[in-house]
């Protein structure tokens, strides 16, 4: 059997900051607020299959160095474990295309316990990275779409249920307003 990141508890811990929190397609015991510390939520990461397309790629987030990032962390089933392992693989970069790399971080739970989850970083050195300034952010967010729908969705969904967890992101939720701006 493969090494297993799995927690001291032995779990594993996914950690969402994306369409994992709402769209997670996974099987999980349950899930709860957690902090990561060390990186941010971005938009940095062109999108060409699931919110954009070759000739116009959308963004998608990744995890960025340097801050703090509110998200949920979901936990698995040791048994599980593999599966979701596979899954998560081909899900954050498909067709092998390898713009996150998985990192065994320290994860704070909402009720004040330390865990070790994985969590998808975005790889500067990748091609697809990139630092689009707000108003970039903004308007390529307005216009994207991808076989997974649009890139406004995507923004609206996680901003929403971050929101609605008590996680409320004020550089998501200022995205959303001016994407809504754009679009009306």
């Amino acid at each position: 059997m493969q090494d297993l990141p799995l927690d001291a508890d032995g779990h594993l811990y996914v950690f969402a900051y994306g369409s994992l929190i709402w769209r997670p397609g996974f099987p999980h015991l349950g899930h709860e607020p957690a902090l990561l510390r060390g990186y941010h939520r971005r938009f940095c990461l062109w999108s060409r299959h699931y919110r954009g397309t070759p000739e116009m790629p959308g963004l998608v987030l990744g995890l960025d160095r340097g801050g703090a990032c509110r998200g949920v962390a979901f936990r698995v089933a040791r048994a599980e474990a593999p599966a979701v392992l596979d899954y998560l693989e081909s899900r954050e970069n498909p067709n092998g295309e390898n713009v996150y790399h998985r990192r065994l971080l320290k994860l704070r739970l909402a009720s004040g316990r330390a865990v070790q989850g994985i969590a998808y970083v975005a790889d500067r050195a990748h091609p697809a990275y990139c630092r689009p300034c707000e108003q970039s952010t903004a308007a390529t967010i307005a216009r994207g779409a991808g076989k997974t729908g649009t890139n406004r969705e995507y923004l609206e969904n996680t901003a929403r249920q971050l929101s609605a967890m008590g996680l409320a992101d004020p550089r998501l939720e200022r995205l959303v307003r001016l994407v809504m701006a754009r679009s009306d």
